[in-house]
């Protein structure tokens, strides 16, 4: 399940991490926050799902999960 976790610290700090997003799709809901939030972006890190590639059929179904090195 594709998610997007936000949380707003006390002191106003929005935070936000995605779930079950894998590779770099997971980018392109950076712009898509920031115009949601009127925020802009200071920093980040990539999480597992980012080093993880969903490899599918021609259907659509998801056939295998790898972690891949995108170093």
């Amino acid at each position: 399940m594709r998610q997007i976790i936000v949380t707003v610290s006390a002191d106003g700090t929005v935070g936000a991490e995605t779930s079950g997003i894998t590779g770099e799709a997971c980018l392109d809901y950076i712009g898509i926050l920031e115009d949601l939030l009127d925020a802009r972006t200071t920093g980040s890190r990539f999480t597992d799902d980012y080093r993880r590639s969903v490899v599918s059929s021609e259907a659509g179904a998801v056939l295998e999960e790898r972690d891949v090195d995108n170093a």
